[in-house]
C-alpha cells in the first residue's frame, strides 16, 4: 500500500475577472409624483445656482447665514457653554485671512485676531458673554468681533463664529 500524500491547506485567490454585469440587479425607477421628474438648471429651479465671486468674502461658521439676532447669538453661546468650552472674544479691523508677509505653506496673515480681555473662564451664563460682546462693540465699533469656544482639556479651539460686523461691511 502506497503512502498517502496530504494536500497543502493553502488557499488560492481567484484572479480579478472584471466587473460583473448589472443586468441581474433589480431596476427601480423614480416616479414623477415626487416633483423631481424634470429637474433642470434653469428657470424656477435654483439648486445649482452659482454665487457671485466678486465682493463675496465669507468668514467661518455661520457666515453664510443672515446676521444672527440677539436670541440666536445667546443660543450659540449657550451651546458652547453646555459643551464646557471656554468662551473668548477676539476682534480685528480687517477680519479676513490674507497673505502679505509670507507665501510659505500654512502661513496666513489675519489668522489670529487680538483677544478682547481674557477668556471667560468659569462662565455659566450666555448673557455674561453677550455683555462682553456689547462692551467690545462700543469700544471697537469699526472692527469685526468673533466668539470662540476653547476646550481646555484637549487644548484646542472647537467653535468660532462672527458675532459682529462693522457697519458698511455687509
Amino acid at each position: 500500500m502506497a503512502p498517502t500524500v496530504m494536500a497543502s491547506s493553502a488557499t488560492s485567490v481567484a484572479p480579478f475577472q472584471g466587473l460583473k454585469s448589472t443586468a441581474g440587479l433589480p431596476v427601480s425607477r423614480r416616479t414623477t409624483s415626487t416633483g423631481f421628474g424634470n429637474v433642470s438648471n434653469g428657470g424656477r429651479i435654483r439648486c445649482m445656482q452659482i454665487w457671485p465671486v466678486e465682493n463675496n468674502k465669507k468668514f467661518e461658521t455661520l457666515s453664510y447665514l443672515p446676521p444672527l439676532t440677539q436670541e440666536e447669538l445667546l443660543k450659540q453661546i449657550d451651546y458652547l457653554i453646555r459643551n464646557n468650552w471656554v468662551p473668548c472674544l477676539e476682534f480685528s479691523k480687517i477680519g479676513f485671512v490674507y497673505r502679505e508677509n509670507s507665501r510659505s505653506p500654512c502661513y496666513y496673515d489675519g489668522r489670529y485676531w487680538t483677544m478682547w480681555k481674557l477668556p471667560i473662564f468659569g462662565c455659566t451664563d450666555a448673557t455674561q458673554v453677550y455683555a462682553e460682546l456689547e462692551e467690545a462693540k462700543k469700544t471697537f465699533p469699526d472692527c469685526y468681533i468673533r466668539i470662540l469656544g476653547f476646550d481646555n482639556i484637549r487644548q484646542t479651539q472647537c467653535v468660532s463664529f462672527i458675532a459682529y460686523k462693522p457697519p458698511g461691511s455687509e
